[in-house]
């Protein structure tokens, strides 16, 4: 009875990952919103903590990946894949996004117009599923390290990495604390 338990918890999560992989398809892909919207629930909401944006319920999900996010989208923009664990309802996936800021990104820089420089973040999604669709996604990535590529904040004045942060996330094996030891003055 186990083995078919896990059966069918292995394809629940299999459902899953393909429904989010069809998600994101949609989004950076095929850039088509109304496919977009098709993947979720109808009072789905999409949270983009660092610097809230998003929106609740279809009317709100609409206008912000029709004018936000879909057309927002760096053209060299490139995900990379972490690691993704899927539980019963939900799943998270930690990923680093890579772009050159070559356009107004205003879901993630509101206001920032484009530097022209690169950056890689990661990013962290969690993400919940009712009825088959996506009813939430609470969406996280250090702003403060995008800033920080930008040239908006200084490196030497605060604490915080730059892209340094996605190549130690692609790197585990790389350097940790630096930053300790610039504070120590080592």
């Amino acid at each position: 009875m186990s083995d078919r338990a896990g059966g069918a918890d292995a394809e629940a999560a299999a459902e899953l990952a393909l429904l989010w992989e069809e998600h994101m398809r949609h989004e950076f892909e095929t850039k088509d919103v109304e496919a977009t919207l098709a993947t979720m629930v109808d009072d789905a909401y999409v949270n983009h903590i660092p610097v809230m944006t998003g929106g609740a319920g279809m009317a709100e999900l609409r206008q912000f990946y029709g004018a936000h996010f879909i057309p927002k989208m760096p053209p060299d923009l490139e995900v990379v894949p972490l690691s993704r664990t899927i539980g019963a309802d939900q799943l998270v996936e930690e990923l680093v996004l890579k772009f050159t800021h070559t356009v107004e990104i205003d879901w993630m820089l509101p206001g920032v117009a484009p530097t022209g420089r690169p950056v890689a973040v990661p990013l962290v999604a969690i993400v919940r599923f009712r009825d088959g669709k996506v009813a939430h996604e609470h969406i996280y990535w250090d702003q403060a390290s995008v800033l920080v590529q930008l040239g908006l904040l200084d490196p030497a004045l605060l604490p915080v990495a730059g892209a340094d942060s996605a190549r130690k996330a692609l790197d585990p094996r790389l350097p940790a604390n630096a930053l300790i030891r610039r504070a120590q003055g080592g």
